[in-house]
């Protein structure tokens, strides 16, 4: 039996400090880098914030079929695998342009852990709740909002996160996985 660490999936809110990820399609071989990608390490501070920058980091996309990514932002993140602290909360932000038009779309998320996508609900899969103006139309661009709190009770644990993203024909918006590790 699976434990409940899986619960650690739930959605994310972007912040302004996110930096775009590196990333790669499920359905490609190889890390795909976003618009503006600065590479690894550091970022420059903007206008005088004395927070430090996320780092940008390699992501896997899930074979996005009806979207195209432009863009994932994790906040806090600033190394790969993700480390998601225990009674923290996390934000995203993935920036995509949709390829077709579709009246809503819904969240799914899993957990994969020895290559099985484990699936588990979330309070809002519903994606016109999460920064998308629905109707979706074919060839605009879009922001997807979600939080992630991380619970304490969750054990610590290494795992991908998936998460998709789909049209109402149940088909890609978009989809991409990144390597997380829970701990205290």
């Amino acid at each position: 039996m699976v434990p409940p660490p899986l619960a650690l999936l739930l959605p994310l809110l972007a912040t302004a400090l996110a930096e775009p990820l590196r990333f790669v399609d499920c359905g490609e071989p190889r890390p795909r880098e976003p618009r503006g990608w600065r590479g690894p390490g550091p970022q420059p501070l903007g206008s005088g914030c004395s927070q430090p920058q996320p780092v940008t980091l390699p992501l896997l996309l899930a074979g996005s079929k009806d979207g195209s990514i432009q863009e994932v932002n994790v906040s806090p993140c600033p190394t790969q695998p993700c480390q998601l602290v225990k009674g923290t909360s996390y934000s995203i932000n993935v920036t995509f342009s949709s390829k077709i038009e579709s009246q809503g779309s819904k969240a799914k998320v899993y957990g994969e852990m020895l290559h099985v996508d484990i699936p588990f609900p979330i309070p809002e899969p519903d994606g016109c709740k999460s920064g998308i103006q629905c109707p979706i139309q074919k060839g605009h661009s879009y922001s997807y909002l979600n939080k992630l709190p991380v619970k304490s009770e969750y054990p610590s644990i290494k795992l991908i996160v998936k998460w998709e993203l789909v049209d109402d024909q149940d088909q890609m918006l978009f989809c991409w996985k990144i390597p997380v590790q829970i701990t205290s």
